[in-house]
């Protein structure tokens, strides 16, 4: 079950975290993996991974955001099978302490960027005849989180986007879904608070393992694995849905 033998998958933001779960995962279930990242060092561990795998892999130098960088590197790729949109950007403040330049940076790479991603893969997919497309949505999308204005509004969109492209392209037989995790344990979150509460590190990571009524972060093999099945053929009646993957933190944090 859930063999992905054949498959050519795209992640964005491949390259660390989440996307490097993903990438990781879907290789060892057979799928020729190609990575896009802001830089190719990024990409270069998970890479570096994959190989040792015994897996096909490739990256790509790519700013998600350049809708010219990302047409040429999908029209290199060719057809594809899957396209997980991951990259993204965090961004913490209110709506009157968000400045228009974080504003803009956030859609452009948020929401642009998983706009020009749809535009360049649809083309690809349907040289495939049809394919699996997982956008990166968050418990944002769902619920008020305090101080994250720009990004809530920008995962929002994902969770809209995710519903109107699976209607349009259902009868091409192309599917798409969406995950909106809770906070994940991933490097970004350790940087994060190193930066933002030196000396405080063990007692603010304990504070946001709390938050969530499991009592503690995700991880991102948790959510590779939510990936792998709604990107296999075990999930072909799987299409227009989110699946929070959030520890009880929508239902259960009241």
């Amino acid at each position: 079950m859930f063999s992905l033998q054949n498959k050519k998958a795209v992640i964005t933001g491949g390259g660390s975290g989440i996307g490097r779960a993903i990438a990781t995962l879907f290789a060892k279930q057979g799928a020729e993996i190609h990575i896009i990242d802001l830089t190719i060092e990024s990409a270069q561990d998970a890479v570096a991974d994959i190989e040792q795998l015994g897996g096909k892999v490739f990256s790509y130098a790519c700013n998600v955001a350049s809708q010219k960088e990302v047409i040429a590197t999908f029209e290199k790729i060719g057809n594809i099978h899957i396209l997980i949109n991951n990259a993204g950007i965090a961004h913490v403040g209110k709506v009157d302490t968000t400045p228009e330049t974080d504003f803009d940076r956030v859609m452009d790479v948020n929401v642009k960027g998983v706009y020009n991603c749809l535009y360049a893969a649809i083309p690809q997919f349907r040289l495939s005849n049809g394919g699996v497309i997982l956008n990166m949505a968050s418990i944002a999308s769902w619920v008020g989180i305090q101080d994250r204005f720009a990004y809530s509004t920008a995962k929002g969109a994902v969770m809209a986007m995710t519903l109107s492209v699976a209607r349009d392209y259902i009868d091409e037989g192309i599917r798409c879904n969406s995950i909106s995790p809770a906070r994940v344990h991933t490097p970004f979150v350790d940087g994060f608070i190193n930066k933002n509460y030196p000396g405080k590190e063990a007692e603010i990571f304990e504070k946001l393992s709390k938050s969530q009524p499991i009592g503690r972060m995700g991880k991102p093999d948790e959510i590779a694995a939510l990936a792998m099945y709604l990107c296999s053929d075990e999930a072909g009646f799987i299409t227009g849905s989110d699946y929070p993957i959030d520890g009880g933190f929508i239902k259960l944090n009241n």
